[in-house]
């Protein structure tokens, strides 16, 4: 796993978002860039889809309330292109190995939020595989921001 650096994290809010409110519906995109490492966390009321590229190695994010539980929900796409499984695999295995650094610069890109509304960092994580091939479609339980290294 790569080491988060807060130097290396931009972030940008949207449509009526701020760094403390709302917290349901608030949606996040985060991508990078292989050249430089920056991370680019956008956190708005949709997805930045205008700021994914045809890899589709981003990882979107939203907050969930079931009753008065909130959940925090991660998306990741492991197919890719014509779905070849040994590039989902491959796909897959990345995914799994940097997805703790993408959590952690969401984490601490949204740290006002965190301030805020203490609470979250026990939200559990739920993180969505999508695939087309079952051994990687799955739907997993993370922990909870509180595991979660703050940067």
């Amino acid at each position: 796993m790569s080491t988060f650096n807060p130097d290396k994290l931009f972030v940008e809010y949207s449509d009526g978002v701020t760094p403390t409110k709302p917290v349901p519906q608030r949606h996040y995109t985060l991508t990078h860039s292989d050249l430089t490492g920056d991370l680019f966390l956008m956190i708005g009321m949709d997805y930045a889809w205008e700021k994914i590229n045809p890899m589709r190695d981003e990882v979107v994010a939203e907050w969930k309330t079931n009753g008065i539980s909130q959940y925090f929900h991660v998306y990741l796409y492991i197919d890719q292109g014509e779905y070849n499984l040994s590039e989902s695999a491959k796909r897959n295995e990345v995914f799994r190995r940097e997805l703790p650094l993408a959590l952690t610069a969401i984490r601490y890109g949204d740290r006002f939020l965190f301030r805020k509304w203490p609470t979250l960092e026990q939200a559990p994580i739920i993180i969505h595989f999508i695939s087309t091939y079952p051994q990687f479609a799955r739907q997993e339980y993370w922990g909870t921001f509180r595991n979660i290294s703050h940067g």
